[in-house]
């Protein structure tokens, strides 16, 4: 009986958050398909080796520190891949009203010029408002190199997108984005 009711707490979860972790997967990735494999990945990790009763809020948290730590890894072991993809697959980029605004168009862009650490670090900073040190201790990296990435990432976002408002975090989100994810264990 537990088991059905373990089942019933992943479907609605998935059903609740399952479109606010894909867009957190897709900011990372830059790619539809990539991000729904990404976040079915770490669904499957998390829910099959948590225990019953545990909180949502502390299951999205701990699902989308999985997605980062897949994304990185990912990257780490397929670097060689990554480079020749283009090669041997098409863009599977679906057209949507989402995506017709430049703005999105120019940032996805941008992001897709970053390196995965680089492009980590920006989500976490700026799309999850965490601050460096919170960022660091989610990439198991010193403060120091994050601040190295974020640095490095908003000098080559700046020099696509142009001068970016030193302005909060939260507040830079939503010049780079349109819907920034809410999640419930902010609230």
């Amino acid at each position: 009986m537990s088991h059905r009711s373990n089942d019933d707490v992943f479907a609605t979860f998935v059903d609740e958050r399952g479109s606010a972790l894909v867009a957190y997967a897709y900011l990372l990735t830059g790619e539809l398909m990539a991000a729904q494999d990404l976040t079915q990945e770490a669904l499957l990790k998390v829910f099959v080796r948590s225990r019953s009763g545990s909180a949502p809020d502390a299951a999205e948290a701990y699902v989308r520190r999985t997605i980062l730590r897949l994304y990185i890894d990912g990257y780490r072991r397929g670097r060689l891949w990554t480079s020749l993809r283009h090669l041997v697959t098409r863009d599977d980029a679906v057209e949507g009203h989402e995506l017709a605004a430049a703005d999105r168009m120019d940032l996805r862009a941008a992001l897709a010029t970053l390196a995965p650490q680089e492009r980590a670090a920006i989500v976490l900073r700026f799309y999850e408002d965490l601050t460096v040190p919170e960022t660091a201790d989610r990439m198991n990296l010193a403060a120091g190199s994050v601040k190295r990435y974020l640095s490095n990432a908003v000098r080559k976002l700046e020099a696509q997108l142009g001068p970016i408002p030193d302005l909060h975090p939260s507040a830079r989100t939503e010049a780079f984005l349109v819907q920034p994810a809410t999640h419930a264990a902010k609230d």
